[in-house]
């Protein structure tokens, strides 16, 4: 597998140098060490069937209420801001 993907974020100095001191303790380095962690960690924490049970009640749920809403007017979403920029001078003008 190719490694060609970057990421980069901050860490706290105790974490950098502890990740550090077992890169070296394990002779390899850190972006090493963080390869060899990930996959392990993934795994442990992946979502279990439970979860994913879950999920898709959630799923379910949420898509039973989905596309309920009419408002008899396909052209809305285009007309939104005309409608409510009017909305507004109609308030002003009170």
């Amino acid at each position: 597998m190719a490694n060609n993907e970057v990421y980069s974020w901050r860490l706290d100095t105790a974490l950098k140098e502890a990740l550090e001191r077992a890169a070296r303790a394990d002779n390899t380095s850190v972006a090493d060490l963080l390869r060899m962690i990930a996959p392990d960690w993934l795994a442990s924490n992946s979502a279990s069937g439970e979860d994913a049970e879950s999920q898709l009640r959630l799923r379910n749920q949420a898509l039973c209420c989905a596309g309920t809403i009419r408002g008899g007017d396909p052209d809305r979403a285009e007309q939104a801001s005309s409608r409510v920029r009017a909305a507004l001078e109609a308030r002003r003008a009170r």
